[in-house]
């Protein structure tokens, strides 16, 4: 996830009806079934160029045109609104992956089962992000998650390991804070931002968004708080972004910090910083680090036209397949959906290695509370700023957040 996606509370109401009017609509963009209509929010370079790219292959491979457009991923829900409304959805609609379930649950996408696409050999935690009530509706070439990224110098001149647990992780930050250095930076952000930082602690913990009041939620969120009161990490982490703590860490200002794989970039590209990255500590030594996982799906909505629904299907399939997704997970840092693919990918990649453990065990934001989860993700953040600037303890704060 590099970035939260804002939904107007008018359009999250409007969805259902907009949606379900669609379902079995004349044809998306008529005439020709060899040309299809592909829409995505890879607006942004390098992105859009590499998307493109894998888009433009898959095409010629199957002998059809595409035509594709780009918009701002704040505004790909409200788009997908008004392309239902007046029947001229996509004949592929690219959708970050907690809001599959959302748009499924309106009708106005083609279960993939009625096209003879399946899951099989992808990791099970995007398959569950892709699933509404037992039907697939989308599949995903490459994941990304969370890992701990390090500053080798830095842990080295201190002679500390990278933590793997959160004793550790609170000793490790306490010693390499110094002057205007705090140990590490997370974002605890009031966006989605926030809360998808936050769950692997929660999750590692054993805590559920079934259950946000429980002791194992609590203890996820008092490992912040400790941190920050402590001074380890800086009380700024209310505000910052993922991309803000990236920067912080760049300036020298955080000798670890919690982020994702497509900092990497930035990251190599700054000649004065030696990184290193291992996966999420956890509580105790022994449990699973349990991550979320980011990354977008391809979906095919209802637009009635059966030709171009079937050209729909081979590009998602040619998107997802071997080829396609090692090309875009070396090309983007992010991890190949296909299980088979890690040995291969982590020897091409090895920076990325942690990031392909984690994803491993790596779970869906909506596999629990499916189309609810935003429901959930609002409460975490919320609590998270109660929790951090005192308004509530850790216990209390998540019970305070749902009272609103």
């Amino acid at each position: 996830m590099k970035k939260s996606t804002a939904i107007a509370s008018a359009a999250i109401l409007a969805l259902p009806l907009a949606l379900a009017s669609c379902s079995g609509s004349t044809p998306s963009s008529g005439g020709d079934g060899d040309t299809i209509t592909v829409m995505d929010y890879y607006n942004n370079e390098p992105d859009k160029t590499m998307i493109g790219e894998a888009i433009d292959e898959c095409a010629a491979t199957i002998g059809i045109t595409v035509k594709r457009t780009t918009v701002p991923g704040k505004d790909l829900i409200q788009k997908v609104l008004q392309q239902a409304s007046s029947k001229t959805l996509p004949d592929v609609l690219m959708l970050d992956n907690p809001d599959v379930q959302q748009i499924a649950a309106t009708g106005g996408l083609t279960p993939f089962g009625q096209l003879g696409l399946d899951g099989s050999g992808s990791a099970q935690g995007m398959i569950d992000a892709g699933t509404y009530e037992g039907e697939l509706y989308g599949l995903a070439p490459t994941a990304n998650t969370l890992g701990l990224f390090y500053n080798k110098k830095l842990l080295a001149e201190k002679g500390i390991t990278p933590p793997a647990t959160w004793d550790e992780l609170k000793s490790a930050a306490a010693a390499l804070t110094s002057g205007d250095q705090y140990g590490v930076a997370f974002s605890a952000i009031a966006t989605y931002e926030g809360s998808w930082q936050f769950l692997p602690f929660m999750w590692t913990n054993g805590g559920d968004e079934t259950d946000l009041t429980s002791p194992e939620v609590a203890e996820a969120l008092q490992l912040w708080v400790d941190l920050v009161k402590s001074g380890s990490a800086s009380d700024g982490v209310i505000n910052w972004s993922q991309s803000d703590v990236k920067d912080q860490f760049l300036a020298g200002k955080a000798a670890m910090m919690i982020n994702g794989p497509w900092q990497i970039p930035a990251l190599d590209a700054d000649a004065s910083i030696e990184w290193g990255s291992v996966q999420v500590p956890v509580n105790k030594a022994g449990q699973t680090p349990v991550a979320p996982l980011g990354g977008e799906l391809w979906t095919i909505p209802q637009t009635g036209d059966k030709a171009k629904q079937a050209n729909a299907a081979q590009l998602v399939e040619c998107l997802t397949s071997d080829d396609t997704e090692m090309k875009l997970a070396t090309q983007r840092f992010t991890v190949p959906v296909r299980t088979s693919l890690a040995g291969d990918y982590v020897a091409e990649m090895p920076s990325m290695e942690a990031f392909v453990k984690q994803v491993e065990n790596a779970r869906s934001r909506t596999g629990e509370l499916g189309e609810e989860w935003p429901k959930a993700a609002t409460q975490i953040y919320t609590a998270i700023q109660l929790a951090l600037t005192g308004q509530a303890t850790a216990e209390d704060a998540f019970a305070q957040a749902a009272a609103g």
